[in-house]
């Protein structure tokens, strides 16, 4: 079937690759600004990242209008990287297709695997793009509704995202590779764990900043140098553990602030109107991690 042939080229194309989650620059008004990122997304590719993953939960993608989402596809597509764009429903689809998305990411929605599978069918006929399956922490499937849809033959890979749940995820990888489709990473907390397990691509938030860092744990595990991987996964574990921790939706506003300092963004574009309250000096002790993180990959490795 056509589906089946466009998830499988799809899913070789991306295999080994790192797709960045990007904020998406907000004014201090909470107002969505797409034509402010051209910089944004150029310097995150030019910094490591594969493919960008517009309108994902680090981009606020369920709060944009079709607008906005359009229009920072098309920013992203001058970047010159591959796009994935966060979908909910088949108008989201359609749209994200007509802008010049290569693949779409499927926020999960409840339901029993005909119901759930009747919307995948849905996207599909509104796109015909490869879909990618989202297994989020806050609304993981079960296992029944899982395996039908690692099944359905126009997903091409399913990103998992279960945070905490290690054990989770090491199976939920297992039932991806068996059944030869493609497991991306979502883990910012279990990033280096999580290639262990079998996944082989990764789409993450925490590469919405500080690319390299993200970058040289997905290189050094396809080398030779078990050291170099681990020095790599110790640094990115540090920087994720300041910037993905309770409460956890405040990653956002936190990598915001990061891309700030690195000068990715202006200052004037790093409020993220849905974060969560954050606590009083957040933003400096983030910035303290990001700083020592970033000297400690600078240096060079002890002989």
């Amino acid at each position: 079937m056509e589906w089946f042939g466009v998830a499988r080229e799809w899913s070789g194309h991306a295999r080994g690759r790192l797709f960045s989650a990007p904020a998406t620059p907000f004014d201090a008004a909470g107002t969505a600004r797409p034509e402010q990122a051209s910089d944004y997304f150029r310097a995150l590719v030019a910094s490591g990242a594969d493919g960008l993953a517009i309108a994902a939960h680090t981009g606020r993608g369920p709060h944009l209008d079709a607008a906005a989402k359009s229009e920072l596809i098309r920013v992203a597509r001058g970047s010159g990287a591959d796009v994935i764009v966060g979908v909910e429903t088949a108008a989201d689809a359609r749209a994200a297709a007509a802008a010049g998305a290569d693949a779409l990411l499927v926020f999960p929605a409840p339901g029993d695997a005909a119901s759930v599978l009747g919307r995948f069918d849905a996207l599909w006929d509104a796109a015909r793009l490869p879909l990618v399956a989202f297994d989020l922490y806050t609304a993981p499937y079960s296992d029944a509704v899982f395996g039908a849809l690692v099944d359905h033959p126009a997903v091409a890979a399913v990103k998992l995202a279960r945070l905490s749940d290690a054990v989770a995820c090491q199976d939920r990888i297992a039932v991806v590779r068996a059944r030869g489709k493609l497991a991306i990473t979502g883990e910012d907390r279990m990033f280096g764990a999580s290639l262990t397990w079998g996944a082989e691509a990764a789409l993450v938030g925490i590469a919405a900043a500080a690319v390299t860092l993200t970058r040289a744990v997905l290189d050094t595990f396809g080398g030779n140098d078990l050291s170099a991987f681990l020095d790599a996964s110790r640094r990115l574990d540090t920087f994720a553990a300041a910037t993905f921790r309770e409460p956890f939706d405040g990653y956002v506003q936190r990598m915001a602030w990061i891309a700030q300092t690195e000068g990715l963004l202006p200052d004037h574009l790093v409020t993220d109107p849905f974060a969560p309250v954050l606590p009083e000096g957040e933003r400096a002790r983030v910035l303290e991690v990001f700083a020592h993180t970033i000297s400690c990959q600078s240096r060079p490795r002890a002989s």
